[in-house]
């Protein structure tokens, strides 16, 4: 396969000026001065579904190498050395408070009692691309098929996702209409207001109560982060976008929609692998949709939203049609790591240096059950990671599950069966694994040791 990897145009002064033959030294150029030499790229995508899963069919029953995937799980049966099924985790901070789980499913944030005021975190992939970001063009590519984003900066404050899959592909490979000095002179007129912004900012902040302070404070960290992508985007001006090839850039740019939901996932996977195939970012957050809303899946007959399907009362026609779109999911997620296998870099799979995590933050649908959320983290071999069994925090103390006993399965998808057995736990293991310099996150108590090497 193609290595669409262009670290190879970056080039270091010292080998610019052995390559001119010159002996005097160059002045510092801006293309060469404020953009971090490669590293060896070390990747995180993140994937979110909605509305939990159907829990009945969905529950693998037995831990360790030798399980079986259930039947909405069999698309990933060709991946089994590459992936680790997760069973049991929970957010201690968001048990009971539903309405949070796709704001917090990286943050951990503690969600205060219903009428509280919410304050978010930093999620987890920002961490990252503090780190893994440094040297791409983009420290982190947020996308949403639909719903918003998941990534939430350092003073918890959401950051914007693209949702229209042209403006992914300009963004990361189109050629810009304007001259360098003219988009330079543009980048120059947004920092000069963005000063100015900063500059009322101060002089009113001083006459506002602590409430309309809060929100100051937010809108100047929305202003900070424009602030940061200008600054960002003006360095990259000399460095070309990478040029893809017609057939590849032609299949990145068709025009689809829900209406033909397969494809059309399938188009953002693909711009998703061939931003990390380029090293135009090594930090990906996707929402497949929002708890409040996401489209049915007409091309399997399906016309339900997930959020209608999930609230199913026992209905068995609900919860096989729930399944159905489980089912649906995992096969669009297999997809994106077949193309993470099918591209090599160095010799290896890319899948090997990236992580993803597939996963809602809830368990299932119909109470809001937010314990036993279903997880499934993938790839990373060169991470450390090892893969091919099913962890399970349940089983230790249940024994054995009883899936034909609805009632009882979905209580442990309300109420954690091992308190200790948190999502922040793998997350912090994540963290670690791409060079974040953490000892804990949120409420993590350690990382997870059976998923490491």
């Amino acid at each position: 396969m193609s290595n669409l990897n262009l670290n190879k145009w970056r080039m270091n002064r010292r080998r610019m000026l052995r390559g001119l033959g010159a002996t005097v030294a160059l002045p510092l150029l801006h293309c060469m001065a404020d953009i971090p030499p490669a590293t060896k790229p070390k990747r995180s995508v993140f994937i979110y579904i909605p509305n939990g899963v159907n829990t009945l069919t969905w529950q693998i029953e037995k831990a360790g190498p030798d399980y079986e995937f259930t039947e909405p799980m069999k698309p990933l049966e060709r991946h089994r050395a590459d992936i680790t099924p997760i069973s049991g985790l929970h957010h201690p901070m968001v048990l009971g408070k539903h309405h949070n789980c796709e704001k917090v499913w990286l943050t951990g944030a503690n969600v205060p009692g219903d009428g509280g005021a919410f304050r978010n975190t930093v999620s987890a992939d920002q961490l990252m691309a503090e780190v893994q970001g440094a040297a791409t063009r983009f420290s982190s590519l947020e996308t949403a098929i639909e719903g918003v984003s998941l990534a939430w900066s350092r003073d918890g404050i959401q950051l914007p996702a693209d949702r229209n899959t042209q403006v992914i592909f300009n963004q990361l490979f189109g050629v810009e209409k304007d001259s360098t000095e003219t988009i330079r002179r543009r980048l120059g007129r947004r920092r000069s207001i963005l000063d100015l912004v900063a500059d009322d900012a101060k002089r009113v902040n001083r006459k506002l109560g602590s409430e309309d302070r809060s929100k100051l404070d937010e809108y100047l960290t929305a202003v900070r982060q424009v602030e940061e992508r200008t600054r960002r985007a003006d360095e990259w001006l000399n460095i070309p976008k990478p040029k893809l090839p017609a057939d590849e850039a032609a299949k990145l740019q068709r025009k689809l929609s829900m209406a033909e939901a397969g494809e059309y996932y399938r188009l953002f996977y693909d711009l998703m692998v061939m931003a990390l195939r380029t090293d135009s970012t090594r930090v990906i957050t996707c929402a497949i949709g929002s708890e409040g809303g996401t489209s049915g899946i007409p091309e399997i007959g399906i016309l339900q939203t997930r959020h209608g399907l999930s609230h199913h009362n026992g209905d068995p026609e609900q919860l096989r049609r729930l399944t159905a779109t489980d089912a649906f999911l995992v096969e669009q997620f297999s997809y994106f790591l077949d193309q993470l296998k099918a591209h090599e870099e160095a010799g290896r799979p890319l899948l090997d240096t990236t992580q993803v995590l597939w996963g809602s933050g809830m368990a299932y649908g119909h109470s809001h059950g937010n314990a036993n959320l279903p997880t499934i983290l993938a790839g990373g071999r060169a991470l450390g990671y090892r893969h091919g069994s099913h962890v399970d925090f349940n089983l230790p103390q249940i024994g054995r599950y009883n899936v034909a006993d609805a009632g009882a399965h979905y209580r442990i998808c309300s109420r954690p069966v091992d308190g200790d057995a948190r999502l922040s736990n793998l997350l912090l293991t994540m963290l670690q694994r791409v060079d974040v310099k953490v000892d804990s996150f949120q409420d993590s108590i350690g990382p997870i040791k059976q998923i490491v090497a």
